[in-house]
């Protein structure tokens, strides 16, 4: 048989443990043995401890030594006692199980048909099971990629009503992850707090220097030198939430206001992508304000 006909097999599972608490002697021990004492190998293993807010951070990533499949819940439940000994905030699940994903957007659609074609290529583990817009413009994009689409519109007055709707098609499609492509409106405090945690935004980083219409073009007008896009989780805070990743890139006085803004778009699309594939790789803890990203 040549190579060419070799058969490969399947890759084994793998699991990824995700947890933070304070800083204490004994934490990478505890976890090392259990996972011994489980039959499990160590894949991939990262951990930061803050010298200045006394937390350690830790994402590890695992197998079954002898390639099967583990009792997810059964493991879950023996590791409660060291979750609880240290005070974990934490988190197990099965890394190849494609996070279940909603994206909304308005009426620019570069960073929502980005993440689409990632997705449907395979460069991003995750499913877009539902699109959300207050527009339909991008509806025809939406459905050639055979994803639903929910023209959902917003005033001041059904506001409350469109927000209703939204978190019934999060909980229809029981959704991981809820993406902000680009979506021109701002969410309530309420529900926010909903998807505190499992909602992520862009927008151009020159925040709150060019606030309003057309941001690149103010920027270009001031002639600014370098522009960028910043992805962070939603809070009521507007725009202050967690950052995830930043991307930037150097302009210059030759270029035209258009330009400009085909760069910054450029930044949110790629800004966007890395933020989402890191939060569904379970790579992002986040720290109070902050957060900590195992790349």
């Amino acid at each position: 048989m040549s190579t060419a006909d070799a058969v490969v097999p399947d890759a084994a599972p793998e699991y990824v443990l995700r947890f933070s608490c304070e800083d204490e002697v004994g934490i990478v021990y505890a976890i090392s043995k259990f996972l011994v004492e489980h039959d499990c190998n160590i894949v991939e293993s990262q951990q930061f401890g803050s010298r200045t807010s006394g937390l350690f951070f830790m994402r590890v990533q695992f197998s079954a030594c002898d390639g099967g499949i583990l009792d997810l819940d059964g493991v879950r439940r023996e590791f409660v006692p060291i979750a609880e000994r240290f005070g974990m905030g934490w988190d197990l699940r099965e890394l190849t199980t494609k996070q279940r994903v909603l994206i909304m957007v308005s009426k620019y659609g570069h960073c929502l048909d980005d993440l689409l074609f990632r997705a449907h290529s395979g460069w991003l583990n995750v499913d877009v099971v539902a699109v959300v817009s207050n527009h339909p413009d991008m509806q025809h994009l939406t459905e050639s990629y055979d994803v639903p689409y929910f023209h959902i519109p917003v005033t001041a007055e059904t506001k409350a009503e469109a927000e209703a709707e939204l978190l019934d098609l999060v909980d229809k499609y029981d959704v991981d992850l809820v993406v902000l492509a680009r979506y021109m409106q701002i969410l309530s405090d309420g529900l926010c707090e909903q998807l505190a945690g499992r909602a992520i935004n862009i927008h151009h980083s020159m925040l709150p220097a060019f606030k309003g219409a057309r941001p690149y073009h103010q920027a270009r007008d001031r002639g600014v030198k370098l522009v960028g896009a910043t992805a962070h989780y939603v809070t009521a805070d507007l725009d202050e939430g967690p950052i995830i990743e930043q991307e930037v890139a150097r302009i210059d006085h030759t270029m035209t206001a258009d330009q400009v803004t085909q760069v910054g778009r450029d930044n949110e699309c790629i800004a966007l992508a890395r933020a989402v594939r890191w939060h569904t790789e379970s790579r992002v803890i986040i720290g109070g304000k902050r957060t900590v990203v195992f790349k």
